[in-house]
C-alpha cells in the first residue's frame, strides 16, 4: 500500500489530533479507490505502520468502518473488504434515489445553486478521466460532484448519508468497468442535469438524476455479468 492517502494528510503521516477519525478518513479513501481491495486479508499492525500511527487508533477507526459496512473484522488476524451482494446494491439505489431525487427536485425548485462553475469543472474532468480510463481519478471526482450538488439543499447529515451509502457501492467491484462506453455515457449525463437545474426545470431535473443513478446501477449489473462469464 502507498502512503496516506486522503488529500489533506501530510506525507509524514496523519495529524496527531483526531487519529481515530483521520485513520477512518484514509482507510475509507483506499477503499473507494480499490487500493485495498476485496478477499485479501490485511493485517492491522500493517495497516496502522503505513499510516504512521499506533494501532490503537486504527482498530478503532476500522470498527468505525465496520458499522458503516464497508469491512467486516476477523478475529485475531485483522480484516477483510466487504463485497456487496446484488440485492445490496438494489437496496442501496432504492434509498439513493429517495434521497437523491427529491433533493434535486427541491435544489432546482429553490433557486438554491447561483454558480454553476465549480460544478461544471467536476462534469468536464469526470468525463475526461473515463475517456482516460481513469477510474480511482473518477471515483473522487463524482463523488465530490454528487456531494457538492447535494450540499446547496444546507443539509449536512443528506450529504454524509449518500457519502456513506456511495461509498458502500463502490465495494461490489472494479474489474472491467474502466474505459467502459457505458461510463463515458454515464458521465456526460452529469452536463444534461446541471442543464436543467439551472434552467429551472425541476421535474427535468428529477427525472434526469433518476435516470442517472438508474443507468450508474446498470453499468455495475454489466460488470457483474462480464465477470460471471469469465
Amino acid at each position: 500500500m502507498s502512503g496516506p492517502v486522503a488529500a489533506d494528510k501530510p506525507s509524514t503521516g496523519l495529524r496527531r489530533h483526531s487519529l481515530r477519525e483521520d485513520a477512518a478518513d484514509a482507510i475509507r479513501a483506499q477503499i473507494v479507490s480499490g487500493e485495498l481491495r476485496p478477499q485479501t486479508l490485511y493485517a492491522i499492525g500493517r495497516v496502522a505502520e503505513q499510516l504512521q500511527v499506533s494501532i490503537t487508533p486504527v482498530r478503532e477507526a476500522l470498527l468505525d468502518l465496520a458499522k458503516e459496512g464497508l469491512i467486516e473484522m476477523v478475529r485475531n488476524r485483522g480484516f477483510r473488504i466487504r463485497v456487496l451482494t446484488d440485492a445490496e446494491l438494489d437496496q442501496t439505489l432504492q434509498i439513493r434515489l429517495m434521497l437523491e431525487v427529491g433533493a434535486v427536485r427541491e435544489i432546482t425548485a429553490q433557486g438554491l445553486i447561483d454558480d454553476f462553475a465549480a460544478l461544471r469543472d467536476l462534469s468536464d474532468r469526470a468525463q475526461k478521466a473515463a475517456e482516460a480510463g481513469d477510474w480511482v481519478g473518477l471515483v473522487g471526482i463524482d463523488r465530490e460532484l454528487h456531494l457538492m450538488l447535494l450540499g446547496y439543499l444546507g443539509n449536512p447529515r443528506l450529504v454524509d448519508i449518500v457519502g456513506q451509502l456511495r461509498d458502500q457501492a463502490r465495494l461490489y467491484g472494479f474489474d472491467g468497468i474502466a474505459g467502459s462506453q457505458r461510463l463515458l455515457a454515464s458521465t456526460r449525463e452529469h452536463d444534461e442535469l446541471l442543464d436543467a437545474i439551472e434552467a429551472g426545470r425541476t421535474e427535468d431535473a428529477a427525472q434526469l438524476m433518476s435516470r442517472h443513478l438508474k443507468h450508474a446501477r446498470g453499468i455495475w449489473a454489466g460488470m457483474a455479468e462480464g465477470r460471471s462469464a469469465d
